[in-house]
C-alpha cells in the first residue's frame, strides 16, 4: 500500500501561495515516486488549490497519515508533534528561527548553513540545505536546455516579467508597473497576478497594449522561457527564474526573503531592492535603467544565475523523505 502524506501549509492574503505551490510540486514528485498525497484543508489553502489543482486531495484533518510535511512558519516544535503523533515529519522552512520536530528539514535559501539549525532540530535530523533541494516544478528544468540557448544569443530587452506573488502584497504589483511604463518604451510587460490581486482592476482598467495580463496562470514556465529580464519576489519563484538563466531585479517584499535575496546579489545572480527602504521607486528606476541599457551585464546575471539551482530539488527530498517511511 502506498504512503499516505499529509501537507499542511499556511496561505493567505498577507503570506500569499508560495508555502501551497512549492508543496505541490513536492507533493507530485512523491506521487511519482509512489506515494498518495493530500493537503489540510482550510478556507485560505482551499483557495489556492481551487485556482491551481482542483483535483489534490483534500483532508478535514491530520488523521490517518504516515507521514507529515509542514510549510507553515506559524507552526513549531509542540504543533509539529501534535499533528505528527509520532509519525515522520518534513518541515519546509526558510527562516531557522524556532524548534522544529523534524526528521527532515528543507531549507532551500542559498546562504543557508548547518549551524543555523543548531539546538533548533532533533540530533537526528537530516538538513536539506541550498537551491539544489529547492522544489521546482519539472516543466522549468525540461525548458533549460531551450533557455540557455535563447540567453546565449544575447538580443535587447523584448519582453519583461513581472511576477511579484499571486496576492500581490499592498498592491506592489500596480506600483512596480506604474514605474516599469515610462522607462520601458515599446517592450511587452507580461503581468503575473492572482485573481484576488488588489493592483488586478486598475491594472485592467489601464488597458495599455504594452501590458498582458496573466491571471492564475499555469503558464509560468513558458512566461520565464520568452522573457528577457524579469521583476520579482525573493521567494521560491526565485529558483524558476535560475533554472531558465533569465536575468532578474529581485524585490525584497518580506523579511524572510532578505537572506536569499542578499546572497543571490553577492553572488552576481540577481540585484536586489528592498521595498522597505526610502528611496526605493528612484533606486528601482535606476535599476532598471542600468539593466536595459546593458546588455554584457544581463547576459553576466543569465550565466551566475544558471548555476543556482538545476530544477531536481523535488525529487531529491521526495527519496530522502520515502527512505524515512
Amino acid at each position: 500500500m502506498s504512503p499516505q502524506i499529509l501537507f499542511v501549509c499556511n496561505a493567505g492574503p498577507e503570506v500569499g501561495g508560495g508555502h501551497v505551490m512549492r508543496s505541490l510540486t513536492l507533493a507530485g514528485a512523491l506521487e511519482a515516486a509512489g506515494a498518495s498525497c493530500a493537503f489540510l484543508s482550510t478556507p485560505a489553502v482551499d483557495a489556492v488549490l481551487d485556482a491551481f489543482a482542483p483535483d489534490t486531495r483534500r483532508a478535514a484533518r491530520p488523521e490517518p497519515f504516515d507521514a507529515v510535511v509542514f510549510d507553515h512558519y506559524g507552526l513549531s516544535a509542540p504543533d509539529h508533534r501534535a499533528c505528527a503523533r509520532g509519525r515522520p515529519t518534513l518541515v519546509i522552512d526558510d527562516l531557522a528561527d524556532r524548534p522544529l520536530a523534524a526528521d527532515l528539514v528543507l531549507d532551500a535559501g542559498p546562504a543557508r548553513q548547518a549551524e543555523d539549525y543548531a539546538g533548533l532540530v532533533p540530533p537526528h535530523a537530516r538538513l536539506m540545505l541550498g537551491p539544489h533541494h529547492a522544489p521546482v516544478r519539472s516543466a522549468f528544468p525540461a525548458l533549460r536546455e531551450a533557455a540557455l540557448a535563447r540567453r546565449a544569443a544575447g538580443g535587447a530587452v523584448r519582453r519583461i516579467l513581472i511576477s511579484l506573488g499571486l496576492t500581490d502584497v499592498g498592491g506592489i504589483t500596480g506600483r512596480v508597473v506604474d514605474l516599469l511604463l515610462p522607462l520601458t518604451g515599446d517592450i511587452a510587460l507580461d503581468v503575473v497576478l492572482g485573481s484576488p490581486a488588489p493592483s488586478l482592476p486598475r491594472l485592467r482598467a489601464l488597458a495599455d497594449p504594452r501590458l498582458t495580463l496573466h491571471v492564475d496562470t499555469q503558464d509560468m514556465p513558458r512566461l520565464t522561457l520568452e522573457a528577457d529580464l524579469a521583476v520579482g519576489a525573493g521567494g521560491s519563484t526565485s529558483w524558476e527564474r535560475c533554472i531558465l538563466a533569465l536575468p532578474t531585479l529581485t524585490l525584497i517584499l518580506a523579511d524572510n526573503q532578505i537572506a536569499a535575496a542578499t546572497a543571490l546579489a553577492e553572488a552576481g545572480a540577481s540585484p536586489c531592492l528592498d521595498l522597505a527602504d526610502a528611496g526605493f521607486d528612484a533606486a528601482f528606476a535606476a535599476q532598471v535603467e542600468r539593466l536595459l541599457a546593458d546588455e554584457a551585464l544581463r547576459a553576466s546575471l543569465s550565466a551566475a544565475s544558471a548555476t543556482v539551482c538545476d530544477g531536481g530539488g523535488a525529487q531529491r527530498v521526495a527519496r530522502a523523505f520515502l527512505g524515512r517511511l
